[in-house]
């Protein structure tokens, strides 16, 4: 049985269970163009197995961080604080059962909080146990003097969020937030005619994979001669997110919905209901209540994805980094694919919970499905 640590309100509970540094511009025309060649390039790995997947053939020497015996990896997660990152969490605990190499697993929460987030790092630090750190960042800029100084200590992988510091050994991701926008915004420019009003509908600010979402979303909408109506956000609270939607309604139409992140698309779907509009082109996400709902009313709609996989890939990461293997670096960029109307039926399964995310490489794990909540 492996040890996870979880710090809960300062407590320690222990458990038995079976950027890369890019400058802080969210709108980088070089990156845009690589992300949109990324969304098409064939990834490198084992087949049917995406988080072992690499789309950049470079690698990372890690010899020099091979340990004998259990280590202990420590990972600062920006939150568990939405569906997608319960999801992901699991994934990940579900991951470490698989590499006997980790002897004990401390998580800290942050609960989305940057002091939080640092004052954990500096605790980790300072308690000298740590052999590896694995690092989400809660945003951008503020967790990167932090990051810098974890690096100057130990081994460190950022992945999800990235981070202002080419510090790390790898920045662990999938294409990102510029292949998101793409996806989204292309579909949308795509399937509305030139000078239809868009909504764009965000989480919040100031985290890069959000913020470069946005971007390229309103970029592809933009030139294809859309009007972006509204750029609002709405704390991932559907509530909030639905008195947003009736309040454009009012103001006059909407002919498509764009969302830099799909947790609250149906609350969104469900305004244009209650109101007896007849529902636009719809970006979403890959959440089992969204797939469900567009399938269910037949919607014109697209899922990008920001697969949960990612939280696989950063315990095999953190894993082979202790081994001193070699891993993909110094950006380990996985496959992004976007659900569609031609694949939307392969990712619809009742039997899960609504906001299970479908992208998770899951599936074949040993405790699915009731780990995920499922049935």
């Amino acid at each position: 049985m492996k040890k996870i640590t979880k710090v809960v309100a300062g407590a320690l509970v222990a458990l038995a269970l079976p950027s890369l540094g890019l400058a802080q511009n969210y709108d980088d025309p070089a990156e845009f163009a690589k992300s949109l060649a990324q969304l098409s390039a064939t990834p490198m790995g084992p087949e049917g197995e995406p988080w072992l997947q690499y789309l950049e053939d470079s690698m990372v020497d890690t010899s020099q961080y091979a340990k004998d015996g259990p280590a202990t990896v420590c990972f600062s997660n920006a939150g568990v604080n939405n569906a997608w990152r319960v999801v992901g969490y699991t994934n990940m605990t579900e991951e470490l059962a698989l590499h006997d190499n980790i002897g004990e697993f401390i998580h800290l929460d942050a609960e989305g909080s940057d002091d939080k987030q640092i004052a954990d790092i500096d605790d980790l630090l300072a308690g000298g146990k740590c052999d590896l750190l694995i690092v989400s960042p809660n945003t951008t800029a503020a967790l990167t003097p932090a990051v810098e100084k974890a690096c100057e200590q130990l081994p460190v992988i950022v992945f999800d969020r990235g981070v202002n510091t080419d510090c790390p050994v790898s920045f662990v991701h999938p294409v990102g937030g510029y292949g998101f926008g793409i996806q989204g915004g292309q579909f949308v420019a795509d399937n509305t005619p030139k000078g239809g009003n868009v909504l764009m509908l965000r989480i919040l600010p100031g985290v890069d994979v959000l913020e470069t979402r946005y971007s390229a979303g309103r970029h592809i909408m933009e030139d294809a001669g859309l009007n972006i109506v509204g750029a609002e956000f709405t704390d991932g609270d559907n509530a909030k997110t639905k008195s947003i939607v009736e309040d454009y309604l009012q103001r006059g139409d909407i002919d498509a919905v764009w969302m830099d992140a799909g947790a609250t698309a149906v609350a969104a779907i469900e305004a244009f209901e209650d109101g007896g509009y007849d529902i636009p082109v719809f970006v979403g996400e890959d959440q089992q209540d969204f797939l469900q709902k567009w399938d269910a009313l037949g919607l014109t709609a697209i899922a990008p994805t920001y697969p949960t996989y990612q939280w696989r890939t950063a315990i095999i990461a953190a894993s082979r980094v202790l081994k001193g293997e070699a891993i993909p670096g110094p950006e380990w960029v996985l496959p992004q694919p976007a659900i569609t109307q031609d694949t939307l039926a392969d990712y619809i399964d009742v039997t899960m919970p609504p906001l299970h995310y479908a992208m998770c490489g899951c599936e074949g794990m040993a405790n699915y499905p009731q780990a995920w909540g499922g049935k």
